[in-house]
């Protein structure tokens, strides 16, 4: 199994805690990571919780997600990738996620996170 299927096949619910202890060591609360996600996502917090317990792979979670138009907005570094240039679509979905919680922990404006 390469990287990118150890990836797609990760359960969303592993990696929601590491955002939520990452964002709130940062003084943002789970509200605004919610927020975040719902505004990537369409996922409204029912949903999320839902697929945190559920053990929905990262796949699974970004093919049920109505996934927000202004997306495409979300530029910049994640890892050292740079996530506009990440070719593969769900990878890029993935990266996105992790650029808005980077924002959020970083103390960004919610209106500059929301691309708004």
């Amino acid at each position: 199994m390469d990287n990118l299927e150890r990836v797609y096949k990760m359960p969303f619910g592993s990696v929601y805690p590491h955002y939520v202890t990452k964002v709130g060591k940062k003084g943002r609360t789970t509200a605004e990571l919610h927020q975040v996600i719902t505004w990537l996502t369409g996922f409204d917090d029912d949903a999320i919780a839902k697929h945190v317990e559920a053990g929905t792979s990262f796949e699974e979670f970004f093919a049920a997600a109505d996934l927000n138009p202004g997306s495409t907005l979300i530029t910049g570094v994640v890892c050292g990738v740079r996530v506009q240039e990440v070719e593969d679509p769900l990878m890029r979905q993935v990266r996105y996620l992790d650029k808005l919680v980077d924002e959020l922990a970083k103390g960004k404006a919610m209106e500059k996170i929301l691309r708004g």
